[in-house]
């Protein structure tokens, strides 16, 4: 199992992780002087797609915890645009989830705030150990994706969407539809997953007595299409919906019914609303 939790040895940055991520916020600052609607667009269109359909409908409720199924080709559409996200390819973001569910909060998650709310939120990816994990030990986490040539491939050259992204957003609504669309989408979009690894396990409220700190934090969900119903899902890890009364908003559920509506999604499992029985139901 691998040991992911820990700060690198001598706490050592990575230095190519944090100068890129230096950049992306400087670029992030500089798009707030060159607004134009056109840009913005841009901005909205990939962050649904992005953070939405990508990061929380496929590498989150779909490949880590099959809470429901696609045709094949859909199930590759939307793993590319979570790409676009800049987390990293499907078998590293995905085998670290995993890794974090089942050693949540415990020694080696990944992410836990029990090593500090700035390692649980951005520490662990600039001086942590998880970006040097080697790859057959993250494997072992992903053998359903490991097995798939185009996740492999994939997972190597998961900045080519973001970088055919950027040329798009350029052609579109030139500098300002660059920087709008890549850098300060992305970089509101990385803080708001982060905001799931740290806060929803420090502020919040508990609904189920989980082996974890997950809590419920409404305005995580807002940001994040959903996500923030975070101590729901650690109870009910499989369900496809997060959000289990009528007002905990769960947008990227949402998006799955649709798609169960169009007859493109199926076996979507579905959480009953029950403190005193953590099994998801079965498929609705």
């Amino acid at each position: 199992m691998p040991r992911l939790g820990r700060k690198a040895q001598g706490g050592k940055l990575s230095w190519i992780t944090t100068i890129f991520m230096v950049l992306f916020h400087i670029g992030a600052i500089a798009a707030l002087f060159m607004f134009t609607w056109k840009a913005l667009a841009c901005a909205v269109v990939l962050w649904v797609l992005a953070n939405n359909v990508g990061i929380g409908m496929a590498y989150h409720r779909l490949l880590t915890h099959r809470g429901y199924r696609v045709p094949k080709w859909l199930e590759y559409a939307m793993t590319v645009c979570a790409t676009l996200a800049l987390e990293g390819g499907p078998i590293f973001w995905v085998s670290l989830h995993r890794v974090h569910h089942q050693l949540s909060d415990h020694e080696g998650d990944p992410h836990t705030p029990h090593e500090g709310g700035w390692w649980a939120h951005v520490g662990w990816i600039l001086s942590g150990d998880s970006l040097n994990a080697e790859t057959d030990a993250l494997a072992r986490y992903v053998p359903d994706l490991t097995r798939d040539r185009f996740y492999v491939w994939l997972s190597r050259f998961h900045w080519v969407p973001l970088v055919v992204a950027g040329l798009v957003c350029f052609a579109v609504a030139g500098w300002p539809g660059l920087f709008w669309g890549i850098f300060l989408r992305t970089t509101l979009g990385l803080h708001a997953t982060w905001l799931v690894n740290s806060a929803t396990h420090m502020w919040g409220s508990r609904r189920f007595q989980t082996r974890d700190d997950s809590r419920n934090n409404w305005w995580v969900a807002l940001l994040t299409g959903g996500e923030g119903w975070h101590n729901n899902h650690h109870a009910h890890p499989v369900s496809a919906r997060h959000g289990l009364k009528w007002y905990e908003l769960d947008p990227n559920y949402y998006g799955i019914w649709l798609l169960k509506k169009l007859r493109l999604a199926r076996e979507v499992k579905i959480a009953q609303y029950d403190p005193h029985n953590p099994r998801p139901a079965g498929a609705a």
